[in-house]
């Protein structure tokens, strides 16, 4: 598969490495140009690239940078790209921690939805609740007792599948979270955040969460 990352912090840098692990073919991109990313590109066989390079010519495009930068990504990235090109966000948004407060994102059903309304894309929500270490090292084989679990959201059930079977590749039992208004259930401050729960444990923690964003995931007036 031909897939663009457009972001190279611990996420994207980690599965820039696992997918070239599975054979991929791999763009990956950042703010500060490809040059930055000499290494990554040396020790994976990625090939570093311009943002709109990224989006380019690929089966499947990952979006993996704060939210507070989305609204400074480039209008027209993914002009010209065809509709039925996967668009995944791992984002989460961290108001008062790292984002600011960010205009909508609060009102809107999801932190995902807002993401999709400022790419002008739909979107599939997945690993944004798992640790980029862990990501990078507790895989396994399928069917293996324990086998971290992780929630996939979004509306286009062949988009999602086609997340939900990378998932798996990787060496993670893949949950099928619902629509993409339903991704609030996975993000910051929920039961299923930060956490390497199996698949029921995925499945439960899903359910036990709220829609009410806590007070440490909420904007402040010095945020």
């Amino acid at each position: 598969m031909k897939i663009g990352i457009i972001g190279a912090g611990n996420i994207g840098g980690t599965l820039t490495r696992r997918f070239r692990q599975l054979g991929h073919d791999v763009s990956v991109a950042n703010s500060r140009g490809p040059q930055t990313l000499a290494d990554l590109a040396r020790e994976t066989g990625a090939k570093a690239v311009m943002v709109h390079e990224a989006a380019r010519d690929r089966d499947l495009v990952v979006v993996t940078i704060p939210d507070k930068h989305i609204p400074d990504l480039p209008a027209d990235l993914f002009s010209g790209v065809p509709s039925d090109v996967v668009v995944i966000d791992t984002g989460n948004y961290y108001p008062q921690q790292r984002d600011g407060r960010l205009p909508g994102i609060e009102e809107a059903p999801s932190e995902s939805r807002w993401v999709s309304q400022k790419l002008g894309r739909p979107v599939v929500k997945a690993f944004n609740n798992i640790y980029a270490q862990h990501l990078h090292d507790n895989g396994k084989p399928k069917g293996t007792p324990g086998r971290i679990a992780l929630p996939v959201a979004g509306d286009d059930a062949r988009a999602k599948a086609i997340v939900m079977d990378l998932v798996d590749a990787l060496g993670f039992d893949p949950i099928d979270a619902g629509g993409i208004d339903e991704s609030w259930r996975q993000q910051p401050g929920t039961p299923v955040y930060g956490t390497d729960f199996d698949a029921q444990g995925v499945r439960d923690a899903l359910a036990q969460a709220s829609p009410e964003r806590t007070a440490d995931w909420k904007g402040t007036d010095k945020s």
